[in-house]
């Protein structure tokens, strides 16, 4: 007979969101366990990819609680700065553009490094911290590579880890992304829709200095993101790329060989950097939204993306994911703090209300900015790249704006 083992909360997958949250949960003294799929060796240490996060200024905070923030090996960079602009690939971007300074933001900070939109940290960087931080974090038990199944019932939960103990608590969340098992075998409906986009995602090292600025570039085939990333071992100045194609086009432009795979990247991000090449490996996604009916179910909670999916277009995807974790975290802990059931249906139904509208309309939104900027109409296009320079010259709307790229209070950001 199997080892049983109490513990309040179980963590189903340990990517970025649920790794955070459990963290977290173990730090404001929760008793938790975790469970991947995957090895999570402690001390892993892969070669630079091209990937990485942009961790918006409002989702720091998870990192920084979860105790996250100061194991990063490397230093993460800041954005201080965004534009906006409009044009095609080979042509000069439109002169009607959006600039945003984090000094315009009105937002006081401690520290000189505090004063950014948010950070790109490599995902590299961020993988070795958080599996260090799972292996060494008191009250948070590790299960990986593992699979288990789960029994729910109106008083708690069962996990019966294979080949190993049994774990009995009081809520189980689903971390596991968007093909979540858990989700699924709630019953929990989703709908969801795919774009006919493909998004690649590289890095390159330039030139001339990015000054901490990012770039989205508008193109009839979607975004296209130049986002500031610190210097490695081999390039002093280097930038992440993110951008969209239709799929026959992204499958022949990740054919290229890395002369021509360059080129493609430096006519659509101009010469503002000086010379290019690409550095690491370059990735392809099928793009998509999605969005379950429901977060939450008897003893279940969906976070990340086993409950919501948006275009990248908006650079929010990982960020709706750690807010997600920050509520359900807070309301857990404070149960725990008073000794009240963490997985309380009044209490999942407050976590649902606080994060699925904010979700629904980051989805909407992300979803109307791509129908409205992937394409080439010209009478759509001459309206936004007016309403892009209408927004540039009003400071109030900019201010809004930037507290929403920041993951502050305010309407949802174009980036």
């Amino acid at each position: 007979m199997s080892e049983t083992r109490v513990v309040d909360i179980v963590v189903v997958g340990a990517g970025p969101v649920g790794g955070a949250l459990a963290c977290r949960l173990a730090a404001g003294g929760v008793r938790t366990a975790i469970i991947d799929r995957a090895p999570l060796p402690p001390m892993e240490h892969p070669a630079f990819d091209g990937r990485a996060y942009a961790i918006a200024r409002g989702s720091r905070a998870l990192l920084q609680a979860a105790g996250l923030w100061d194991r990063l090996p490397d230093p993460p960079c800041p954005i201080r700065g965004i534009r906006v602009s409009d044009g095609k690939p080979g042509r000069p971007a439109s002169p009607l553009f959006l600039h945003f300074d984090v000094e315009e933001a009105g937002l006081a900070a401690a520290e000189p490094e505090e004063e950014a939109f948010g950070w790109m940290v490599e995902a590299r960087a961020l993988r070795r911290a958080l599996n260090g931080l799972l292996h060494a974090t008191p009250d948070l038990a590790v299960y990986a590579p593992a699979s288990a199944a789960l029994n729910r019932g109106a008083t708690g939960a069962e996990v019966t880890i294979a080949n190993g103990p049994r774990l009995t608590c009081r809520l189980v969340i689903a971390a596991e992304g968007r093909d979540s098992p858990l989700r699924r075998a709630a019953g929990i409906p989703v709908t969801r829709f795919a774009y006919r986009q493909s998004g690649i995602v590289a890095a390159i090292a330039h030139e001339r200095p990015h000054n901490n600025v990012a770039l989205e570039h508008f193109l009839p085939a979607g975004p296209f993101a130049q986002l500031p990333m610190s210097p490695t071992a081999e390039a002093a100045h280097v930038s992440a790329i993110v951008w969209t194609e239709r799929p026959a086009v992204a499958a022949r432009i990740m054919a290229l060989d890395e002369a021509a795979f360059g080129a493609e990247i430096a006519r659509r991000l101009g010469g503002h950097l000086g010379a290019i090449r690409p550095i690491g490996r370059r990735w392809l996604y099928p793009l998509s939204a999605l969005h379950a009916h429901r977060y939450i179910a008897t003893r279940l909670a969906l976070v990340g993306d086993a409950a919501h999916g948006i275009h990248p277009i908006a650079g929010q995807g990982l960020n709706l994911g750690f807010q997600d974790a920050i509520a359900l975290a807070d309301l857990i802990i404070a149960a725990r703090a008073r000794g009240a059931d963490p997985g309380d249906p009044a209490l999942l139904a407050r976590y649902q209300k606080a994060r699925r509208g904010p979700n629904l309309l980051m989805l909407a939104t992300t979803d109307a900015l791509d129908r409205l900027f992937s394409n080439d109409f010209s009478p759509i296009r001459l309206a936004r790249d007016l309403g892009i320079a209408a927004v540039h010259r009003m400071p109030p709307l900019k201010r809004l704006f930037m507290r929403r790229a920041m993951g502050l209070p305010g309407f949802p950001s174009p980036l």
